[in-house]
């Protein structure tokens, strides 16, 4: 079998089968492609005529190329789930991913933001500007609910109960899970819905059809908002509030976190809220707070 064809037949696998979303078979693709280059390089066609070499290959032209070890580790991860996928399949007999290593990575912590940077991007006046009221009301949602940037614009109005005070969210794996929204992103929702929703949806660039939309976030144009939409009208929003820091819509579910591990939250409970898998994903988040408090104890205590 081709490798093209091997990495087609895994991409429909992880559609049909796996079920994931588009955004996720689509970074499994470009990480197989990359292989696929390493091994078009090499003269390598055939998928069965893959060794432990043209994976060493692969790593070293990544290395030369300069991506990091976290880049690194991701591509090795898409091929080793291709190789394990064709083994099932009975298409190859080894898989020459077995014995390689995962790149080593550096500890990198989240970036995350400060209370009082929060208060501002959620203080930016609004009431003039319906757009304006729609992002706070997704920045609070964010840091009140730790939602990805992909499960906040794409959140329909059937996944929220305003009276249990719950989202219903699908997340990666299709995993389903409820989270708590909490009593002022309750109220900025309640309010955005009722009054600045309808406003949006009722302006000259929204169609008969979009007016129906089920989508909770929509643009003037009356269309669910887009990840990259809400990335740039963030930015706009950091600088109306007037906080020098670059931020993304992640940085919100980092500062979610953060602040709730140095409340003394539960990290099983923050796991299943964020919708971890792993509870090592989450425990990053303890070391932010310890960061934070060492900063503190050296700033304000009398002998540091």
């Amino acid at each position: 079998m081709t490798v093209n064809d091997a990495i087609d037949r895994y991409a429909y696998y992880l559609v049909a089968e796996r079920r994931l979303s588009t955004h996720t078979v689509q970074a499994y693709g470009r990480d197989c492609a990359e292989f696929a280059r390493v091994l078009e390089a090499r003269s390598v066609a055939s998928i069965e005529a893959v060794g432990a070499s043209e994976l060493v290959a692969l790593l070293a032209a990544m290395r030369d190329r300069g991506l990091s070890a976290r880049s690194r580790a991701r591509v090795l991860s898409a091929v080793r789930g291709l190789f394990r996928y064709l083994m099932r399949e009975g298409v190859v007999d080894l898989d020459p991913t077995a014995d390689l290593r995962r790149p080593r990575q550096e500890k990198k912590l989240p970036t995350t933001l400060s209370r009082e940077n929060v208060s501002a991007l959620l203080d930016v006046g609004g009431q003039d500007d319906c757009l304006v009221s729609r992002d706070v009301t997704m920045i609070e949602l964010v840091y009140a609910t730790g939602l990805r940037v992909s499960e906040v614009v794409g959140l329909t109005m059937s996944q929220i109960n305003l009276e249990a005070g719950f989202l219903t969210v699908v997340g990666k794996g299709r995993k389903e899970r409820a989270v708590p929204i909490g009593s002022y992103s309750q109220r900025s929702l309640t309010q955005y819905l009722e009054h600045v929703r309808p406003m949006i949806l009722a302006k000259p660039g929204a169609t008969g059809t979009t007016r129906l939309s089920q989508d909770v976030f929509v643009t003037r144009r009356g269309r669910h908002m887009t990840r990259q939409s809400f990335w740039q009208r963030l930015k706009k929003i950091t600088l109306r509030a007037d906080v020098r820091q670059r931020l993304s819509p992640h940085t919100l579910r980092h500062a979610f976190a953060t602040h709730l591990v140095e409340g003394g939250a539960d990290l099983r409970a923050i796991q299943m809220m964020l919708g971890h898998s792993d509870i090592s994903t989450t425990e990053v988040y303890t070391h932010v707070a310890r960061d934070r408090l060492r900063e503190v104890h050296k700033k304000f205590h009398p002998r540091p």
